[in-house]
């Protein structure tokens, strides 16, 4: 793969983890553009497009799963190389999901540098992957899916946090109600997305 004039785009909402790739990328004499989400993903990718894609999975607006989803559709886009990242979407199903929608690689979340570089250089010196792409039922009922089972777990997570900060001492208490504060924003984003393709499922199963 000739990246000798193409970027690498990164698109990760969290400011310490954008910095993070962007920097070491840079340093390593890629070329870099960073995104906050899916769609500005999209409308960096219109412009030009990139040799690789680094994504995280959890993001506003339109977060990883539907970006690559997008792009396999596309076939101007479909053969472009993309690395998940995740600290959420971690669990066997997820990454088996991740894998059918066209993710080539899945890194869990916190980055290990000393593998992930190595990753990125393995893929700019491949061929273009080729995918089929799943139809617009099928992605979304799977990612419906995985939706489900994250909700659930965010809310046991919850649900033990708040018993926790009634339990431990003062000390201790400002971590976890840190820790509840994110699980809880997560749980409201995982909730407005199942909302989302809950609709879209209704509207393709609805008769033509």
């Amino acid at each position: 793969m000739d990246t000798s004039q193409n970027y690498l785009l990164v698109v990760e909402d969290i400011p310490d983890i954008l910095n993070l790739l962007d920097t070491t990328l840079k340093f390593k004499g890629y070329r870099v553009i960073t995104a906050r989400n899916g769609e500005e993903a999209l409308d960096v990718i219109e412009k030009e497009r990139p040799a690789l894609i680094i994504t995280d999975i959890l993001m506003p607006k339109m977060d990883g799963f539907s970006l690559v989803h997008r792009i396999r559709i596309d076939p101007k886009t479909r053969d472009i190389p993309v690395v998940f990242l995740s600290a959420t979407y971690v669990l066997p199903e997820d990454k088996e999901f991740a894998l059918t929608l066209g993710a080539t690689r899945f890194i869990e979340k916190p980055v290990a540098l000393d593998v992930f570089l190595p990753i990125i250089a393995e893929l700019l010196s491949q061929d273009a992957p080729a995918f089929e792409p799943l139809n617009e039922f099928d992605f979304y009922d799977g990612y419906r899916k995985r939706l489900e089972t994250k909700l659930k777990h965010k809310n046991i997570q919850i649900a033990r946090d708040e018993h926790l900060i009634g339990t431990l001492p003062e000390a201790e208490i400002q971590s976890i109600k840190t820790n509840l504060n994110h699980c809880i924003s997560e749980r409201d984003e995982i909730q407005h997305l199942l909302d989302e393709i809950s609709e879209r499922l209704e509207n393709l199963a609805k008769p033509k």
